[in-house]
């Protein structure tokens, strides 16, 4: 598995160099890129992205994926939504949206990867009653996709439309395209509340494009919260296992979401990295 992990840059540092330095220490093989020294990567410059991209590629490292920001906004500001993090970026309209999507495919290039990250939509008090709106857009997005030979991946995201896994998985059925897949990330269904494995994974198993390691929990008093890997409710080591079984070729990419009282997004990635080891040993696939 060490040959397919990787980790978000800013969930270590949000100075690019000093988190690529952190990550080639600990022998990590990708990187995702959401954030570069303050600013999103949707922001920068065909310069400063291909000094991104020449950082990475000194260090022996690749570019796994764009994380982005893209769907990460209303269908409809007149109506009352859900929200979440924007890393950096301001509430705009779907079309300014698929605006940032064709960015993404030129920043695709310059970076030497061919998967970017997506959501659905802030989430609406009736998802259901937009279904059809949300898959027409992304039908759209996967469309654009395919002529410049990208995968979109489709992240379960609790503050989106797309919230949990059985969502997700729904959506790019729907859309039924090959450039459409789900980004699965086990900790948000258990910070939304949901059961995470075995429940959530079969649901995504069969429209899986990558995999996201954080871990969370539910609070006695009901507030959710990221944790370190090894310490919350999502059950990794039969998730991991799972994966394996079935046969799961694809990336791995740590997205902590936790900093620990007095200390930095550095050491929570750490904690996060120590118990993923122990678990991975735990289950034999070291």
């Amino acid at each position: 598995m060490w040959n397919r992990l990787g980790v978000l840059t800013d969930e270590v540092s949000v100075q690019l160099t000093e988190a690529l330095d952190w990550i080639k220490e600990q022998q990590l093989a990708h990187v995702e890129i959401r954030m570069v020294d303050g600013h999103n990567i949707i922001s920068l410059s065909d310069e400063q992205v291909q000094r991104v991209q020449e950082e990475v590629s000194k260090r022996g490292l690749f570019i796994s994926a764009i994380a982005s920001p893209v769907f990460k906004c209303a269908l409809d500001p007149s109506r009352p939504v859900a929200s979440g993090d924007t890393f950096g970026q301001k509430e705009e309209s779907v079309e300014a949206h698929f605006d940032k999507l064709q960015r993404s495919f030129e920043i695709c290039k310059l970076l030497g990867t061919k998967q970017i990250r997506i959501f659905s939509f802030w989430r609406e008090v009736s998802p259901q009653q937009h279904e059809q709106e949300i898959v027409g857009h992304l039908r759209t997005a996967a469309e654009m996709a395919q002529k410049q030979d990208i995968v979109l991946l489709l992240e379960n995201e609790p503050s989106c439309n797309g919230g949990f896994a059985s969502e997700v998985a729904r959506l790019t059925q729907l859309v039924a395209s090959p450039n459409l897949k789900v980004l699965w990330d086990p900790g948000n269904e258990e910070y939304g509340g949901r059961n995470s494995y075995p429940a959530g994974y079969k649901d995504v198993q069969a429209s899986l494009g990558h995999v996201h390691l954080k871990d969370a929990l539910i609070d006695s008093d009901g507030v959710s919260r990221c944790v370190p890997i090894g310490s919350g409710n999502v059950p990794f080591k039969e998730q991991l296992q799972a994966l394996q079984a079935d046969g799961y070729t694809g990336l791995f990419t740590i997205e902590t979401h936790y900093v620990p009282a007095g200390g930095t997004a550095k050491d929570g990635t750490a904690l996060t990295l120590e118990g993923l080891k122990t678990i991975i040993k735990e289950a034999g696939l070291d």
